[in-house]
């Protein structure tokens, strides 16, 4: 089937009339019952669209775990059809390689710079002005999601922000219940860390870190406060003892748990769980304290590959995964925002109406992807693991901390 995208003479792009079937491998890391839910419909989406056939890769655990192993087989020859990454400074060295494949043309032919939104997800796809990747998502972590169940067995209301959980908490333990559900892992715990930043000093105080890399703030008084407020979530979590991110949810969801500080990827759990929103859970971005979100997500990059056809079969594809009813259905699934900006979504629920109506007010801030190297985001993820797991003071978090931001690029 031709794509209905009408391409100007000069791009170098093979409509589905003109290229062959090919099987395309596709990677990522999508695999709890939300994810899965979500992949499919992109998947669905090519196997319709075109005559090529969707191989499903999935990477079982988090994108710390696949990314070393996408990349590898990157750079060892054995490159994939498309794969999963975050927009932003992942794949930079992957690009300065030669090793993926350059989307400027048709970018320019579809209008992306008209459609994306914000325009900072197509920026944290393009290196040294050419576009190498197709955002597909928007995805935010200043969440906090709370059961009802679980504050109805405490006999206390719903809280309203971060503070009145801290609040509740002792009523929630009193019930035998878990007041954090935290995994145990560092990405997790530097998304709770992140949020609470926020929460705590506030935008321009974090831009000065996160952005500006300012290692003395990272080392002051304000961030003093944010090292012993995230000790405290810690004691909160004591006994969540779940590894996976999407089991953590659960805890949730199944009300053994009052909230969980996660990305709005959570939605597609709650989802799966028949649950409602504003019903049987609540959803509060900025951890109730702040209207912003930040703008990180996914997207598809297509490593270079010595086979014509598949080469053409990639564009469709990219194409495709950006199209409108692609985003709809994917993003609806996902629990995410779409990066078009030019669709109806009058269908989402009452957590991603609160998402898209802070995105429509531009309340939005870049993700750590578009501003840290995943050098320097690994070895905070391993500060935060270590200092989660332990009973590390909170100063000397806070110095560690503060190194790793003086050496960030």
């Amino acid at each position: 089937m031709k794509l209905k995208t009408a391409l100007a003479a000069s791009v170098a792009f093979v409509s589905a009339s003109g290229a062959m079937a090919a099987d395309l491998e596709v990677t990522h890391w999508w695999t709890s019952g939300g994810e899965a839910a979500a992949v499919a419909e992109f998947a669905k989406a090519v196997d319709a669209k075109t005559s090529h056939n969707w191989i499903d890769g999935a990477i079982a655990g988090s994108g710390g775990t696949a990314r070393p192993i996408i990349i590898s087989r990157i750079l060892g020859g054995d490159p994939m059809a498309a794969t999963q990454l975050n927009h932003g400074r992942q794949a930079e060295e992957l690009i300065e390689a030669g090793l993926m494949t350059d989307l400027t043309e048709l970018a320019e032919a579809e209008g992306w710079r008209d459609i994306v939104n914000p325009s900072s997800l197509l920026d944290s796809c393009t290196f040294e002005g050419r576009i190498y990747c197709v955002p597909v998502n928007i995805h935010s972590t200043q969440w906090l999601w709370l059961s009802h169940d679980a504050f109805e067995k405490a006999g206390v209301e719903v809280p309203k922000d971060w503070f009145e959980f801290v609040s509740a908490a002792p009523a929630l333990e009193k019930a035998g219940l878990v007041p954090l559900a935290m995994g145990q892992q560092g990405w997790q715990q530097s998304i709770a860390f992140g949020a609470i930043t926020i929460s705590i000093v506030g935008v321009d105080t974090w831009r000065k870190v996160t952005v500006e890399k300012n290692a003395d703030v990272a080392a002051g008084p304000e961030y003093a406060k944010v090292f012993q407020a995230a000790a405290d979530a810690r004691e909160l979590a004591r006994e969540s003892n779940v590894q996976d991110w999407n089991l953590a949810t659960n805890m949730v969801i199944t009300g053994k748990a009052g909230g969980q500080i996660m990305g709005d990827w959570a939605q597609g759990e709650f989802a799966v769980a028949e649950q409602v929103a504003g019903q049987d859970y609540s959803c509060l971005p900025g951890l109730g304290l702040n209207q912003i979100i930040d703008t990180g997500g996914d997207a598809f990059y297509f490593p270079v590959v010595d086979d014509a056809e598949v080469k053409a079969a990639q564009l469709e594809m990219a194409s495709i995964l950006i199209s409108k009813e692609a985003q709809v259905n994917f993003n609806l699934a996902k629990g995410s925002l779409p990066v078009r900006g030019d669709i109806d979504l009058s269908a989402a629920n009452d957590c991603m109406q609160k998402g898209l109506s802070i995105l429509a007010d531009g309340g939005v801030l870049p993700n750590a992807d578009q501003t840290l190297t995943a050098d320097t985001q690994t070895q905070i993820q391993d500060l935060l693991a270590e200092f989660w797991a332990s009973d590390m003071p909170a100063a000397d978090a806070q110095a560690s901390y503060a190194a790793i931001i003086a050496d960030a690029d």
